[in-house]
């Protein structure tokens, strides 16, 4: 028996070590933050603590029980390794409930806050993830002395999700690890009008091989064929817990008229013809502008898009003023090496200040071209910004681009949509601060609106966001300026 318990407590060790270097590897698609890795790597050290000090020698070897720990951590972090989930802001941490749904809301009554797994965006809309490794003949629905039940576990999360107005997710993703039993399905569907999802074979498989003189084994295979994960609207549940308050902070005013934004240009007449192309814009900015689809937009496509689709069939992708700038700038176009060719003296008197900014930017697009990277994010997407990205890009282009930099503009321009600044509640609830300007608040609160993620090179307003714990679909570019060609 105590080679077996001793077994036991080296595969389990083992599995923490592999969990740990999981983390570690996490792709970078997922932009989780610093703080959410952090956290991930303290539990899982704790946990190989907690093993490396289990008695090897005593009574209590055979009796007493392992950590379970590990096995929720190792489907956390599968779960962060899927390519649907990106904007990683908090994980495994608690999101606070607002005073008055705890004070309306006897059984809740005692609670501070509520223990979330993951709040990220998953296929572009935020999400809280809840990961259950228990096995399903323990999951019990109604409280017991063991546990407070499936039942009062969901009402809870669903109190903190209404009350929430910054972390507030589109839905609740329930992910059983070890699958339900039958009455706990029905229970789901029944109660909280719960609904079964398909995530892809990879959510359903884990295999973890380490190196043995040349070749690969297998040292732990888990599979998660059993799995089941559901999907709760917190708005469609029907036992939606009452009481949440309503959000002091409202989005912009917007007529919802106003949302509806109709297809005023055939593809014909957005098409670049040869004749633009040869007129001082690059071969390569032509094709992106090509690349990119025409929809209309409206409200009802918003409210009855499914998952992987922003707007119906619509894929969007919002720019916000850094995006158009790097379309559209000289830099961008084949005029990197002509500017570098310069006298550094008329660069610097040209540039001033911005000298060491733009001849970084022009060295960066020598060795690796910006618009290879666009085209590869926006080929078959429908481009939008909002009238302040519209209104900030136009004054910076009039004052200071140069002819063929305003050419591509006008082009650029045409080839996307502009809907009215309609941010989201959760965007406008963030405090309006230095590092969260209103203006940012609005470009991506309103990206945020229409389920599309920002393309933007303004990374420290992304960072200033995630830093709040609220998850955001963004796209990174490398930023470039206007040099007036």
């Amino acid at each position: 028996m105590k080679e077996q318990r001793d077994a036991e407590v080296e595969l389990a060790k083992q599995r923490c070590r592999f969990v740990i270097d999981r983390i570690q590897q996490l792709p970078a698609s997922t932009k989780i933050t610093d703080s959410c890795r952090r956290t991930l790597l303290r539990l899982a050290r704790s946990e190989l603590s907690f093993l490396s000090r289990f008695p090897s020698s005593s009574s209590a070897t055979t009796s007493t029980p392992l950590s379970v720990n590990i096995g929720h951590l190792e489907a956390v972090v599968h779960i962060l390794q899927q390519p649907f989930i990106t904007g990683v802001s908090r994980v495994c941490k608690s999101v606070p409930l607002l005073p008055t749904v705890r004070r309306q809301e006897g059984r809740c009554s005692s609670l501070k806050d509520i223990h979330v797994d993951i709040v990220c965006t998953f296929n572009r809309k935020p999400v809280w993830i809840i990961v259950s490794n228990r096995n399903p003949r323990y999951i019990s629905w109604h409280r017991c002395h063991k546990s407070k039940g499936l039942e009062l576990r969901i009402q809870e999360v669903l109190a903190a999700a209404q009350s929430s107005l910054t972390l507030r997710p589109s839905s609740v993703i329930l992910f059983f690890a070890n699958g339900v039993a039958n009455h706990v399905y029905q229970k789901l569907q029944d109660k909280f009008g719960a609904s079964e999802i398909g995530l892809g074979p990879s959510v359903f498989n884990f295999d973890a091989f380490e190196e043995s003189e040349g070749n690969w084994i297998n040292i732990l295979a888990r599979s998660y064929k059993d799995a089941c994960v559901f999907e709760i609207k917190p708005t469609d549940s029907k036992d939606a817990v009452s009481g949440a308050e309503e959000p002091i902070v409202k989005s912009l005013p917007v007529d919802s008229a106003q949302l509806e934004v109709s297809v005023e240009k055939t593809e014909a007449q957005l098409q670049l013809s040869v004749e633009d192309c040869e007129a001082n814009l690059a071969d390569a900015f032509c094709s992106i502008v090509q690349g990119l689809k025409l929809c209309s937009l409206n409200v009802k496509n918003l409210e009855s898009s499914e998952p992987g689709n922003c707007v119906g069939e619509v894929d969007l992708i919002n720019f916000d003023t850094t995006t158009l700038i790097a379309l559209v700038t000289g830099i961008s176009n084949g005029g990197a090496q002509k500017l570098l060719a310069h006298p550094e003296t008329k660069l610097r008197e040209r540039f001033k200040g911005n000298y060491e900014f733009v001849i970084g930017q022009a060295m960066s697009e020598i060795q690796n071209p910006i618009h290879v990277e666009f085209s590869r994010i926006l080929r078959g997407k429908t481009g939008m910004i909002c009238e302040c990205v519209h209104m900030e890009f136009s004054e910076l282009v009039s004052m200071c681009g140069g002819p063929n930099e305003k050419l591509r503009a006008d082009k650029l321009i045409n080839s996307l949509r502009v809907v009215p600044d309609c941010p989201s509640e959760r965007m406008m609830g963030l405090p309006t601060t230095r590092k969260l300007a209103m203006k940012n608040k609005v470009i991506f609160g309103t990206g945020d609106y229409w389920h599309a993620p920002t393309l933007t090179a303004n990374m420290a307003f992304v960072r200033a966001v995630s830093q709040t714990g609220m998850s955001l679909s963004t796209i990174e570019h490398r930023p470039r300026a206007l040099i007036g060609d």
